[in-house]
């Protein structure tokens, strides 16, 4: 293993321990009673507080808060940890609380999870092995997540909720409810599309004359009986001196998972 690399800029508290080949980048900061295994690395600005510890080969990326202070209103400064396996990766942003006394005293992760930005896992939170927590995927306390879970991006879980094996939860999705293993959960999805952003049009100074054709062109495509190839053919016919509207045509044609109606 090879010598250890700390930038002269990098903070250590007094008790922190540092395993074979830890990389610390300008400005992270290593609090005490935080122990680094063997090939971990900090980047620039990344944190980590203790008391903590961490397997080998963990990566810290910049501005990661990890093994901070609980977000509990009776939290006191009372003794409370994080404890995790190897291999996992923290991207920018990503907080991971410790644990608190009331809820055990520590939160636990496993190996080889990666937690994407701003994703955010709470205190007294078990996590598995092999997870994935996409962007802005947050735990609330006491959530226990098992191995090979995915949570989508922006899901807010509820305090106390169990993640089964091998779940995937869909972007966006609300969970207050334990989720079994093996299954697949999405939050129903109304999206709709409500016609022509015309205030945001005339503000950027389309003519009358624009606007009323791209109006009917909308109430060809929206409200009108015509299917879209049938609206799109309409189009063509009575509105084909737009070029507004002959880039509505094209970009309509080019899609690929089809359009939001």
């Amino acid at each position: 293993m090879s010598a250890r690399e700390i930038h002269p800029q990098a903070i250590l508290g007094a008790g922190a321990k540092l395993g074979e080949g830890v990389k610390i980048g300008a400005y992270a900061v290593v609090g005490e009673e935080v122990e680094l295994g063997d090939g971990s690395v900090l980047h620039t600005h990344a944190v980590v507080q203790g008391p903590s510890k961490f397997g080998k080969n963990n990566v810290f990326h910049a501005f990661s808060v990890v093994g901070g202070d609980p977000q509990d209103y009776t939290f006191r400064g009372e003794r409370a940890e994080l404890v995790a396996g190897d291999g996992n990766i923290f991207r920018e942003y990503v907080t991971i609380s410790r644990g608190t006394q009331k809820g055990g005293g520590k939160t636990s992760l496993g190996n080889d999870n990666f937690f994407l930005a701003y994703s955010h896992v709470g205190h007294d939170c078990v996590i598995g092995s092999h997870t994935l927590f996409v962007n802005g995927a947050t735990l609330a306390g006491h959530v226990t997540v098992e191995d090979f879970v995915t949570v989508g991006a922006f899901c807010p879980v509820h305090q106390f909720c169990r993640l089964g094996r091998y779940a995937y939860i869909g972007a966006s999705t609300v969970i207050t409810q334990d989720v079994p293993p093996f299954s697949k959960i999405v939050t129903e999805r109304e999206t709709k599309n409500y016609g022509l952003n015309a205030i945001g049009l005339e503000r950027k100074e389309f003519s009358a004359e624009r606007l009323q054709a791209l109006k009917q062109a909308y109430r060809l495509l929206l409200r009108s009986k015509l299917n879209t190839s049938q609206a799109l053919a309409e189009m063509k016919k009575t509105l084909g001196d737009s070029a507004d509207v002959q880039e509505l045509i094209r970009f309509i044609e080019g899609a690929e998972r089809g359009i939001v109606k």
